[in-house]
Protein backbone atom coordinates (compact mmCIF):
# COMPACT_ATOMS: atom_id res chain seq x y z
CA UNK A 1 0.00 0.00 0.00
CA UNK A 2 1.33 3.27 -0.90
CA UNK A 3 1.46 5.97 2.02
CA UNK A 4 -0.28 9.18 1.80
CA UNK A 5 1.72 12.27 1.46
CA UNK A 6 2.37 13.54 4.68
CA UNK A 7 1.20 16.86 5.68
CA UNK A 8 3.41 19.91 5.85
CA UNK A 9 6.13 17.37 4.32
CA UNK A 10 8.22 20.24 2.69
CA UNK A 11 7.77 22.26 5.54
CA UNK A 12 8.78 19.79 7.80
CA UNK A 13 11.75 18.31 5.70
CA UNK A 14 13.25 22.32 5.59
CA UNK A 15 12.69 21.59 9.79
CA UNK A 16 15.46 18.94 9.09
CA UNK A 17 17.85 20.90 6.67
CA UNK A 18 20.62 20.54 8.87
CA UNK A 19 20.66 16.48 8.54
CA UNK A 20 19.95 16.15 4.65
CA UNK A 21 22.87 16.35 1.83
CA UNK A 22 20.85 18.47 -0.99
CA UNK A 23 24.52 18.56 -3.17
CA UNK A 24 25.44 14.76 -2.11
CA UNK A 25 27.66 14.90 -5.51
CA UNK A 26 29.51 17.26 -4.23
CA UNK A 27 31.40 14.39 -2.07
CA UNK A 28 31.98 12.31 -4.63
CA UNK A 29 35.60 11.83 -4.45
CA UNK A 30 35.58 12.44 -0.59
CA UNK A 31 32.12 10.63 0.85
CA UNK A 32 34.06 11.22 4.54
CA UNK A 33 33.46 15.00 4.26
CA UNK A 34 30.01 14.99 4.30
CA UNK A 35 30.87 14.97 8.26
CA UNK A 36 33.79 16.66 9.97
CA UNK A 37 36.51 14.79 11.69
CA UNK A 38 37.78 11.07 10.34
CA UNK A 39 35.46 8.72 12.27
CA UNK A 40 34.37 5.52 10.49
CA UNK A 41 31.63 5.68 8.24
CA UNK A 42 28.83 3.84 7.67
CA UNK A 43 26.26 3.83 4.90
CA UNK A 44 22.44 2.34 5.06
CA UNK A 45 20.74 2.11 1.26
CA UNK A 46 16.91 2.33 2.31
CA UNK A 47 16.20 3.53 5.88
CA UNK A 48 12.72 3.77 5.94
CA UNK A 49 11.08 5.19 8.99
CA UNK A 50 14.74 5.50 10.24
CA UNK A 51 14.17 3.06 13.21
CA UNK A 52 17.51 1.07 12.39
CA UNK A 53 19.44 3.78 11.93
CA UNK A 54 18.53 6.22 14.66
CA UNK A 55 19.24 3.21 17.36
CA UNK A 56 22.31 2.29 15.61
CA UNK A 57 23.81 5.72 15.05
CA UNK A 58 22.82 6.03 18.93
CA UNK A 59 25.08 2.76 20.16
CA UNK A 60 27.91 3.98 18.18
CA UNK A 61 28.48 7.26 18.88
CA UNK A 62 32.32 7.86 17.23
CA UNK A 63 30.75 6.07 13.75
CA UNK A 64 29.05 8.29 11.15
CA UNK A 65 26.17 7.24 9.81
CA UNK A 66 24.56 7.96 5.85
CA UNK A 67 21.13 7.13 5.08
CA UNK A 68 19.49 6.79 1.59
CA UNK A 69 15.72 6.84 0.80
CA UNK A 70 14.21 8.02 -1.92
CA UNK A 71 10.32 8.15 -0.54
CA UNK A 72 9.89 11.63 1.17
CA UNK A 73 6.87 10.78 2.94
CA UNK A 74 9.08 7.87 4.96
CA UNK A 75 12.16 10.06 4.65
CA UNK A 76 10.35 13.19 6.87
CA UNK A 77 9.63 10.45 9.51
CA UNK A 78 12.95 9.11 9.52
CA UNK A 79 14.40 12.87 9.62
CA UNK A 80 12.60 14.18 12.34
CA UNK A 81 13.48 10.78 14.72
CA UNK A 82 16.93 11.11 14.18
CA UNK A 83 16.14 15.17 15.23
CA UNK A 84 14.38 14.48 18.35
CA UNK A 85 16.62 12.13 19.41
CA UNK A 86 19.48 14.84 19.80
CA UNK A 87 22.08 12.78 17.41
CA UNK A 88 24.47 14.86 15.87
CA UNK A 89 26.60 11.38 13.37
CA UNK A 90 23.49 10.80 11.04
CA UNK A 91 23.00 12.27 7.42
CA UNK A 92 20.52 11.98 4.73
CA UNK A 93 20.25 11.52 0.97
CA UNK A 94 16.64 12.03 -0.60
CA UNK A 95 17.00 9.75 -3.62
CA UNK A 96 18.58 6.32 -4.94
CA UNK A 97 21.58 4.89 -3.98
CA UNK A 98 22.39 4.09 -7.55
CA UNK A 99 24.15 8.01 -7.63
CA UNK A 100 26.90 6.23 -5.67
CA UNK A 101 28.24 4.66 -9.21
CA UNK A 102 29.13 8.62 -9.83
CA UNK A 103 31.53 8.26 -6.68
CA UNK A 104 35.23 8.00 -6.86
CA UNK A 105 36.30 8.24 -3.23
CA UNK A 106 39.33 8.57 -1.78
CA UNK A 107 37.91 7.79 1.49
CA UNK A 108 36.06 4.65 1.96
CA UNK A 109 33.49 3.33 4.10
CA UNK A 110 33.67 0.72 6.82
CA UNK A 111 29.83 -0.72 6.44
CA UNK A 112 26.91 -1.40 4.27
CA UNK A 113 23.33 -2.10 5.68
CA UNK A 114 20.45 -3.08 3.21
CA UNK A 115 17.23 -3.96 5.50
CA UNK A 116 14.20 -5.70 3.88
CA UNK A 117 14.88 -4.12 0.26
CA UNK A 118 13.03 -5.06 -2.70
CA UNK A 119 13.02 -8.28 -3.74
CA UNK A 120 12.15 -7.97 -7.13
CA UNK A 121 11.29 -11.93 -6.70
CA UNK A 122 10.61 -11.94 -11.37
CA UNK A 123 13.66 -13.53 -12.73
CA UNK A 124 14.24 -11.04 -15.24
CA UNK A 125 14.66 -8.00 -12.71
CA UNK A 126 17.40 -9.97 -10.52
CA UNK A 127 19.87 -7.00 -11.37
CA UNK A 128 17.98 -4.60 -9.75
CA UNK A 129 18.29 -6.53 -6.67
CA UNK A 130 20.64 -4.92 -4.12
CA UNK A 131 23.01 -8.02 -3.89
CA UNK A 132 23.12 -8.61 -7.76
CA UNK A 133 26.71 -9.34 -8.52
CA UNK A 134 26.45 -5.23 -10.31
CA UNK A 135 25.62 -3.98 -6.50
CA UNK A 136 28.25 -5.81 -5.17
CA UNK A 137 30.71 -4.26 -7.68
CA UNK A 138 29.33 -1.23 -6.61
CA UNK A 139 29.50 -1.87 -2.65
CA UNK A 140 33.42 -2.90 -3.15
CA UNK A 141 34.20 -0.01 -4.81
CA UNK A 142 32.98 2.05 -1.98
CA UNK A 143 34.44 0.03 1.50
CA UNK A 144 37.60 -0.34 2.94
CA UNK A 145 39.53 -3.08 2.13
CA UNK A 146 38.09 -5.81 4.28
CA UNK A 147 34.57 -4.34 4.50
CA UNK A 148 31.38 -5.91 4.70
CA UNK A 149 27.65 -5.65 3.67
CA UNK A 150 25.24 -6.64 6.79
CA UNK A 151 21.72 -7.94 4.97
CA UNK A 152 18.34 -9.16 6.44
CA UNK A 153 15.49 -10.18 4.74
CA UNK A 154 12.60 -11.77 5.12
CA UNK A 155 12.08 -13.03 1.67
CA UNK A 156 13.72 -16.38 1.87
CA UNK A 157 14.34 -15.99 -2.22
CA UNK A 158 15.99 -13.13 -1.97
CA UNK A 159 18.46 -14.81 1.02
CA UNK A 160 19.31 -18.00 -1.28
CA UNK A 161 19.83 -15.78 -4.10
CA UNK A 162 21.96 -13.18 -2.17
CA UNK A 163 23.84 -16.19 -0.19
CA UNK A 164 24.77 -17.59 -3.66
CA UNK A 165 25.41 -13.98 -5.02
CA UNK A 166 27.62 -13.50 -2.43
CA UNK A 167 29.61 -17.10 -2.77
CA UNK A 168 30.06 -16.73 -6.18
CA UNK A 169 31.80 -12.76 -5.79
CA UNK A 170 34.18 -14.06 -3.40
CA UNK A 171 32.97 -12.58 -0.30
CA UNK A 172 33.55 -14.40 3.16
CA UNK A 173 30.23 -14.92 4.65
CA UNK A 174 29.46 -14.94 8.61
CA UNK A 175 27.16 -14.37 11.02
CA UNK A 176 24.45 -16.47 9.03
CA UNK A 177 21.03 -17.20 10.53
CA UNK A 178 17.83 -18.54 9.28
CA UNK A 179 15.88 -17.21 12.07
CA UNK A 180 17.55 -14.44 13.13
CA UNK A 181 15.47 -13.78 16.53
CA UNK A 182 15.34 -17.16 17.41
CA UNK A 183 19.04 -17.18 17.30
CA UNK A 184 21.81 -15.99 19.94
CA UNK A 185 23.13 -13.63 17.68
CA UNK A 186 23.86 -10.31 19.80
CA UNK A 187 23.22 -6.91 19.20
CA UNK A 188 20.38 -6.63 16.07
CA UNK A 189 18.18 -3.23 15.90
CA UNK A 190 15.09 -4.15 14.37
CA UNK A 191 13.71 -1.89 11.68
CA UNK A 192 10.10 -1.13 12.03
CA UNK A 193 9.14 -3.45 8.67
CA UNK A 194 10.91 -6.04 10.58
CA UNK A 195 9.23 -5.89 14.18
CA UNK A 196 6.04 -6.21 11.98
CA UNK A 197 6.77 -8.95 10.23
CA UNK A 198 8.02 -11.13 13.43
CA UNK A 199 5.19 -10.41 15.34
CA UNK A 200 3.09 -12.68 12.78
CA UNK A 201 5.93 -15.22 13.22
CA UNK A 202 7.96 -14.62 9.88
CA UNK A 203 11.36 -15.87 9.80
CA UNK A 204 13.89 -12.80 9.51
CA UNK A 205 17.09 -14.03 7.43
CA UNK A 206 20.56 -12.10 8.14
CA UNK A 207 24.14 -12.32 7.20
CA UNK A 208 27.25 -10.46 6.78
CA UNK A 209 29.19 -10.78 3.70
CA UNK A 210 32.86 -9.18 3.29
CA UNK A 211 35.03 -8.54 0.69
CA UNK A 212 38.64 -10.00 0.67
Amino acid sequence: MRMRRKKHREERLDACSDILITDFLQYKNDIKAVFEGDNPLNIEVGCGKGRFITETAKNNPDINFIAFEKNLDVLVLAAEKVKESGITNVKFVAGDANVLAEFDTVSKCEVIYINFCDPWPKNGYRKRRLTHENYLSLWEKLLVKGGSVHFKTDNKGLFEFSLNSFSDYGMRLKNITLDLHASSFEGNVMTEYEELFSSKGNPIYRCEASYI
